[in-house]
């Protein structure tokens, strides 16, 4: 594991339209109602968790109401070292969000042949990358040549949007997993794609291991979860990372538009301004 894992010093953000509510893309049942007021609150608690809490610097981009999904803004670009690439994303609604959301040094190399959501890749040793409706294999490729001093692996995802929706990192060699058959494949996918050995944590809610680590000085282990609320079994397994500082965040109103705690922000390791 590179030794800056976990290491931010920026966030960028952007606030949910209106449009949101009504408009946004979602896998799950229509008739779910979003409270764009609800979101709204959900967002000014993350952000506080970033600047007042972990002492980050938020950057807070405007709201577009003709991009309903705006405000997941981690999916048009990779993030990794001082590089960004900028993806294609996998849904042709929300190609027009990549041209606002210019941050690092960005690299705009994904063809019209690729597809690639930023919110597919698990930034590990190696990359891994989710294959979906969202994510081809050329979009992978694309990945994989802008990031050369990483090893890529690509992990089929049949049932759910993105690889992020049931793993992400715990924390150093830590993945977050959930507990359905299909996370568990993947699971087993990824650990015989890599030479490395991955410690796991399993919980029992797939969405739950949606989780955002961070290693920050005079902070240590920091790990942003879901809340006792949202997953009340789930949240017990995260307690029992001892070294971690554990920070619930709720996230019941984007949960319904397909929105993870890891897809409202995009984390940068960049001591200059960005």
């Amino acid at each position: 594991m590179q030794a800056d894992f976990g290491r931010f010093t920026h966030a960028v953000m952007r606030a949910a339209p209106d449009s949101l509510a009504a408009q946004a893309l979602r896998s799950g049942p229509a008739e779910l109602q979003v409270d764009i007021e609800a979101v709204r609150r959900e967002e000014e608690q993350y952000v506080s968790v970033l600047e007042k809490t972990l002492g980050l610097r938020v950057v807070r981009l405007e709201a577009d109401e003709e991009l309903p999904d705006c405000v997941f803004v981690e999916d048009p670009a990779v993030v990794c070292g001082n590089t960004a690439l900028i993806t294609r994303p996998g849904a042709p609604s929300r190609r027009k969000e990549v041209g606002e959301v210019m941050f690092a040094k960005p690299v705009d190399a994904t063809p019209v042949t690729a597809t690639l959501d930023a919110g597919t890749p698990v930034v590990a040793t190696p990359f891994f990358v989710g294959l979906s409706k969202r994510t081809n294999r050329r979009g992978a490729e694309i990945l994989a040549d802008t990031f050369q001093d990483y090893a890529v692996s690509t992990v089929p995802v049949l049932d759910t949007l993105h690889l992020k929706s049931f793993c992400s990192m715990a924390g150093p060699g830590l993945i977050a997993i959930g507990s359905s058959e299909a996370a568990q494949k993947a699971l087993k996918t990824m650990q015989q794609m890599s030479d490395h050995k991955y410690d796991k944590l399993t919980v029992p809610d797939d969405l739950a291991a949606n989780c955002i680590y961070m290693n920050l000085p005079d902070k240590g282990h920091v790990l942003i979860h879901c809340t006792p609320e949202q997953f009340p079994e789930s949240a017990k397994v995260f307690e029992k990372l001892k070294d971690h500082m554990l920070i619930p965040v709720p996230n019941d109103e984007k949960r319904k538009v397909d929105g993870c705690l890891t897809c409202c922000s995009v984390l940068i390791n960049k001591p200059s301004k960005v």
